[in-house]
Formats: structure tokens, C-alpha cells, sequence
């Protein structure tokens, strides 16, 4: 799961051996102690992702309510100040918006295709009574 605050971006993931526990991921040095406080976080910048932290399911969950109550803004992009950090997160905004573009149209053509395809119904032709 990819989490984007105002002030960090973090991925949290299954951990692969301890099934109590999350590894939570970022990319830049600080991310993941914004989000979850005074946590022990490993340095590992051969990785994909530069900084890990293993933490406790239930701890994981609890940050993140509490970063989630703690919104306060009514657009998320004019909450983030770091501009390096908003370019890189209107990148992310932006390829979400071409994808729901290309969902929306691919959804009309196939809503389309589905009409066409349709065959035309006829009325009903219904016999008339011959009164006796």
C-alpha cells in the first residue's frame, strides 16, 4: 500500500518472515519517522526503496488513523510544502488522471460495443380476438 502525506511518502508491505509485523518502506530519509515517530529505520540504498522499518501490525495501523485524523485540509496538493515533493506528487496525481481518462473512455467504448451488438427488438405482434 503507497501512502503519500503532506510530508513523506511511505509503502507498506506484508513483512516476508515475521506475519505480525509490516515493512514499511521510503524513499527519502525522514518519511518513515514523520509518519510512525522514533522508529528504528535501516538504511539501504542498493534497495529499491532507500529506508525500511520492520514494525508491529497493530502499531502500523494506529500511526496511520492518527495521521488520517489529523487532515485538516481541503486539497491535498496545496498541503504539501517541500516543492520537490509536490512536482514529484502532481506526477503521481497526473498519471492517475490519464489513467482514469483512458478507464472512462475504454468503459464507453465497450458500453458502446455492448449497444451494438444488441439485437433490435421488435414489438410483440399480438393476435386480435374475433369476437363470437
Amino acid at each position: 500500500m503507497w501512502i503519500f502525506t503532506s510530508d513523506a511518502f511511505i509503502s507498506i508491505v506484508a513483512h516476508r518472515e515475521y506475519k505480525d509485523h509490516f515493512m514499511v518502506r521510503a524513499r527519502a530519509a525522514g518519511d518513515i519517522e514523520r509518519v510512525f515517530g522514533r522508529v528504528t529505520v535501516k538504511h539501504t540504498p542498493g534497495a529499491d526503496y532507500a529506508y525500511r522499518a520492520t514494525l508491529d501490525r497493530v502499531f502500523t495501523m494506529k500511526a496511520v488513523a492518527t495521521a488520517m485524523s489529523a487532515i485538516d485540509y481541503p486539497n491535498f496538493k496545496d498541503s504539501v510544502a517541500e516543492p520537490d515533493r509536490h512536482d514529484a506528487y502532481l506526477g503521481v496525481w497526473t498519471e492517475m488522471m490519464a489513467f482514469q481518462r483512458k478507464r472512462n473512455v475504454d468503459a464507453a467504448r465497450k458500453a458502446a460495443a455492448v449497444v451494438k451488438k444488441a439485437p433490435a427488438t421488435k414489438p410483440k405482434k399480438t393476435k386480435k380476438k374475433v369476437p363470437a
